[in-house]
């Protein structure tokens, strides 16, 4: 009895590793100071030798069950501080970012950097936008947001830098797909959740929106969008949408 509980808690706190040796995530042995800060270092090299953000339930992968999550968090956040590079909240996990201070250094140095948003212009900005603000959105909808047909070559740029992807089938004629940002798009403007996004004003100051159209535009379509309509991801599912 005593041997198939021990079996079952050995299972239960430890992983096994592709090369099948056993992976200790819970750290007995280690005194409670140690072992907290090896769980400290595990995450840490987790975050930084992922491209992307990591959440919370990959790295449960690498710690005991009894850690706190978040306030590991909290204390790499606190060691970090006088760092020129910090962890943050990115898309639904963290990721390391280097400080806004050292922009200008690093723009100086010509070094290659990883992670970048991908160069944009002015109004595909402003349309990448639009998207965030008022998905599902359907490009005949977008046209009347901005009062000007919004071409399929700025679409497929902004389709082709990640950004953005297919929705929702739209319930006006023609039934075309709409358009959803994706995590990506998070992750690369440096946001948690859509509720980043800049103020809506900053759309209408620069001349490139109305919100009237906007309220109207996007409550019913006159333009089937039947150019639009295409695969949605991968095996026909509609992308999760990034909820508000």
């Amino acid at each position: 009895m005593a041997g198939s509980e021990t079996a079952r808690r050995s299972r239960t706190e430890t992983g096994n590793r592709a090369d099948g040796q056993v992976f200790d995530r819970e750290l007995d042995g280690l005194p409670a100071d140690l072992r907290w800060r090896e769980w400290m270092l595990r995450v840490e090299a987790v975050i930084f030798a992922s491209a992307e953000p990591v959440g919370r339930e990959v790295l449960a992968q690498v710690v005991g069950r009894s850690c706190s999550i978040d306030l590991l968090i909290d204390d790499l956040q606190e060691e970090l501080r006088d760092r020129p590079y910090e962890l943050v909240p990115v898309a639904g996990g963290w990721q390391h970012r280097t400080r806004p201070r050292f922009g200008d250094a690093i723009r100086a140095s010509s070094a290659t950097t990883r992670n970048g948003a991908a160069a944009l212009s002015d109004f595909e900005a402003m349309v990448v936008m639009a998207i965030g603000y008022f998905q599902p959105v359907t490009r005949g909808e977008l046209g009347k947001i901005f009062g000007k047909e919004i071409s399929r070559d700025t679409i497929a740029a902004l389709r082709s830098t990640g950004f953005i992807a297919s929705g929702p089938r739209s319930p006006t004629p023609g039934a075309p797909y709409t358009l959803v940002t994706t995590r990506h798009f998070l992750s690369a403007f440096g946001m948690e959740t859509l509720r980043d996004l800049p103020d809506i004003e900053a759309l209408e100051d620069a001349g490139l929106f109305n919100r009237d159209l906007a309220e109207a535009g996007t409550e019913a379509s006159d333009d089937p969008d039947q150019d639009d309509i295409g695969e949605a991801d991968g095996d026909g599912a509609t992308p999760e949408l990034d909820s508000l």
